[in-house]
């Protein structure tokens, strides 16, 4: 059993009877949903804190894959989009994802075209895909052996699909092109 020094006492959301060994899990947000670099800087401190976990393969640099995950960087993407003919429309009425596809190209596009005609079977708009970059240099000869092809995918809300419904669509896209 683990003895706790200075733990807090009960406050907000946070409830000092339910703290317990968790290794390998951290958590950093605002809880009024405010964006800041100071978030994106204390999650890395965070991952850097965990690298103690030993989530690494034999040849140590292939690791579990941890990282973090930020609200949706709208300026960032609008410029990057800008330079491949992808018009994004206003902030909230998007989303991207990550997908990751095999590197094989017959397969990769056959993929691709699972979502994009899924997309707009769903009544949602297809945008468009954007190459991630990334340096296969930096991970382990394990990773390097299995890594996919990883692009992000632009999808517009559909004009007949409300803001507070947009993410069951999304869900319900990823659902039906995984199990196709």
């Amino acid at each position: 059993m683990i003895s706790y020094k200075n733990i807090p006492p009960k406050q907000g959301l946070y409830e000092p009877s339910t703290e317990h060994d968790s290794c390998g899990v951290g958590f950093v947000a605002d809880i009024k949903g405010n964006r800041s670099h100071q978030i994106v800087k204390d999650g890395i401190q965070v991952l850097e804190n965990m690298e103690h976990r030993g989530a690494t393969g034999f040849d140590a640099e292939t690791g579990d894959g941890a990282g973090i995950m930020v609200q949706i960087p709208d300026q960032f993407l609008r410029d990057k989009c800008d330079k491949i003919d992808i018009e994004l429309p206003d902030f909230g009425n998007y989303a991207v994802g990550l997908v990751f596809l095999p590197k094989l190209v017959e397969d990769k596009h056959r993929i691709e075209g699972m979502f994009e005609r899924t997309v707009n079977e769903e009544g949602q708009k297809f945008l468009g895909w954007r190459d991630v970059p990334h340096n296969s240099e930096v991970i382990g000869l394990t990773a390097r052996s299995a890594e996919p092809e990883m692009k992000q995918i632009f999808i517009e809300r559909g004009n007949n699909t409300k803001r507070e419904d947009c993410e069951k669509k999304l869900y319900i896209i990823r659902k039906k092109v995984w199990f196709k």
